[in-house]
């Protein structure tokens, strides 16, 4: 596990996935953190890329925005994502931006 004051990552790799445990707070200042942890990761086409986001307590338009950017990614890429185990405070973000139909399936 990878922390700062702020954000927890976990990654774990299962046959034909990965999934980032993601925990405490994305924003501004843990964006660049999320950042370096996804973008290798978004290259694996060959599995499919999960976030688990069970343990997420806080997410700002930069989280956000980071969750777009890796949809769009594996999107182009034709490569499985999916967002999971989203606490009500954080669906209720989604909601309100358009993105739920997108980031959850």
């Amino acid at each position: 596990m990878k922390q700062t004051d702020k954000l927890f990552l976990r990654t774990e790799n299962q046959e034909g996935k990965c999934i980032v445990y993601v925990g405490g707070e994305l924003d501004l200042e843990s964006a660049a953190q999320m950042r370096a942890i996804m973008a290798p990761l978004v290259e694996l086409t060959d599995r499919e890329l999960k976030l688990n986001l069970r343990e997420l307590r806080y997410v700002d338009s930069t989280g956000i925005g980071i969750f777009v950017s890796v949809l769009k990614a594996r999107h182009a890429k034709n490569a499985p994502f999916v967002v999971e185990a989203v606490p009500p405070n954080i669906r209720k973000l989604f909601d309100m931006t358009g993105i739920t139909p997108y980031i959850l399936k």
